[in-house]
C-alpha cells in the first residue's frame, strides 16, 4: 500500500497483505467518526483511486469489513455502516421471539440518567470515573422485563444525561451513532445468577431474595476501546439460552 501523507492512510503494519492493511484503515476512519449512520462509504473506484491500490484489493478490504460485520452493502446504494442491534440480543437470553424466531424489540424508559463518578471496578473499565449513568427498565405491556444500570464515559457522550428520551428509542446503539459518532463494533456478556436485592426485587416485581439473571455487558468500539459498560437484572424464571452449533 503506498505512502500517503494523511493520516488515514498511514498504517503502520506494513506486514500485512494490502487489503488488510486497507481494512484497518478503513476500521480506523470508522471508529473516528468519520462517516455517520446512513453516509456511503467512498465507492471502490474512489477508494481505488485515493489509494493507488487495485479494485480487486480494494474490493477484498471492504468485503472483509462486511464479513466482520461492521459494513453492510445496500443494493443500488451503496457501503454503510451496518447498524447494530446488540440491544436484542440481551433477549436470546429470555423468551422474547415470535412464533417464528423473531426477536422482539420491548419497551424502554429511563428511570434516571445523571453524571457521577463511576465505581472504581466501571472505572477501569472505561479508562475514567467521570461517567454518566443510565438506569432503564425494559418491558413487554405492563410486564418488567429487564432492570439496566449502564455506565457511560462522558467525554464522548456529552448531553446523553439531558437528551429527551422521545429521542432516545428502545435502542441504545443506533443512538450512540447517530448523536454521539460512537460505533459499537461488538460487544462481550457475561452471563450469571444471583439473589434480587431489594432495590432489583422492586424494580423487576418479584420478591427480595429471589433468583435472578444477571448479564454484566461491555462494548467496544472498532479499535478496541470500552465505551459503555452495563449491568442488567431479568427473573431467573424467565431466563433460558440455546446455542446453535455448527
Amino acid at each position: 500500500m503506498p505512502e500517503h501523507s494523511s493520516d488515514p492512510y498511514h498504517v503502520p503494519d506494513r506486514r500485512l497483505p494490502a487489503y488488510l492493511q486497507l481494512r484497518d484503515v478503513l476500521a480506523s476512519r470508522i471508529a473516528s467518526g468519520e462517516w455517520g449512520p446512513n453516509v456511503a462509504l467512498p465507492s471502490e473506484n474512489q477508494l481505488t483511486s485515493e489509494t493507488g491500490l487495485s479494485v480487486g484489493t480494494v474490493r477484498k478490504a471492504i468485503q472483509t469489513l462486511v464479513d466482520e460485520g461492521l459494513l453492510e452493502r445496500r443494493q443500488g446504494a451503496g457501503t454503510f455502516l451496518r447498524k447494530r442491534a446488540f440491544n436484542v440480543s440481551l433477549f436470546r437470553f429470555f423468551a422474547m421471539q415470535t412464533g417464528d424466531g423473531v426477536p422482539i424489540i420491548p419497551q424502554s424508559r429511563f428511570l434516571g440518567r445523571a453524571v457521577v463518578a463511576a465505581p472504581e471496578t466501571v472505572g477501569k473499565i472505561l479508562g475514567t470515573q467521570d461517567c454518566i449513568r443510565i438506569d432503564r427498565l425494559r418491558s413487554r405491556s405492563d410486564e418488567v422485563l429487564l432492570f439496566e444500570e449502564i455506565w457511560l464515559p462522558r467525554e464522548r457522550f456529552q448531553g446523553m444525561e439531558t437528551l429527551p428520551e422521545a429521542e432516545a428509542g428502545p435502542l441504545l446503539y443506533p443512538l450512540y451513532l447517530e448523536k454521539f459518532n460512537v460505533f459499537i463494533a461488538n460487544a462481550v456478556d457475561d452471563v450469571s445468577f444471583t439473589r434480587a436485592s431489594p432495590e432489583v426485587a422492586a424494580r423487576l416485581g418479584i420478591a427480595p431474595g429471589e433468583p435472578a439473571a444477571v448479564i454484566e455487558r461491555t462494548a467496544f468500539t472498532v479499535d478496541g476501546a470500552a465505551v459503555e459498560w452495563r449491568i442488567a437484572y431479568g427473573s431467573a424464571q424467565k431466563f433460558r439460552y440455546r446455542s446453535r452449533l455448527g
